[in-house]
């Protein structure tokens, strides 16, 4: 049932539209930007259910979030991964050991970081799919024209900077809910 809400809401109260080829792969990273505003995390959950795919996408949420008993039994039935953030840890290995374990992920997380004004992304998605051998799904988010777009497939060759290049390009050209936020500005 809230599948069936979810998938109105995307198409018919939003009225947002999903462009681009649909991958057939059974693991990958999506990266998905711009990251702008708390809105974005909406209108992912309501374009997992327009593709059937909410049990294939899942996310990552820093683990404050998932430290409220409540809200974090709701975050990971919704797919989320906890993950801390800082030095100590090696979030990529976790990931890339989560990915290993599972038959069938898309690993769902925005390159900025942040919903703040960034010159350029993190790297931690691109080392995620280096180590687990995955392609990278670059996916577009555009405010202005209600569209997610599936964009081109990366398979990461290790030149991390020439591969960022080609990342940062295909983000430049989207609109996020908060213009002034958008990596093109």
């Amino acid at each position: 049932m809230i599948s069936l809400l979810n998938k109105l809401i995307f198409q018919y109260i939003f009225r947002w539209k999903i462009t681009g080829d649909i991958p057939s792969d059974s693991k990958m990273v999506f990266a998905v930007g711009p990251h702008t505003s708390a809105y974005d995390f909406f209108v992912g959950l309501f374009f997992r259910s327009k593709l059937n795919m909410e049990k294939q996408i899942k996310f990552i949420g820093k683990e404050e979030l998932f430290k409220i008993p409540l809200f974090s039994h709701f975050l990971k039935g919704l797919g989320g991964i906890p993950v801390i953030r800082n030095k100590k840890n090696n979030s990529v290995d976790y990931l890339v050991d989560v990915i290993d374990n599972t038959d069938e992920i898309f690993l769902s997380l925005f390159p900025e970081g942040t919903r703040r004004k960034v010159s350029k992304l993190k790297t931690g998605f691109y080392y995620i799919a280096l180590k687990a051998k995955i392609p990278i799904q670059l996916i577009g988010f555009d405010f202005h024209k209600r569209t997610i777009d599936f964009g081109k497939k990366i398979n990461p060759s290790g030149d991390i900077v020439e591969d960022m290049k080609h990342i940062m390009t295909y983000f430049s050209k989207f609109n996020g809910k908060i213009p002034e936020n958008d990596l093109n500005h």
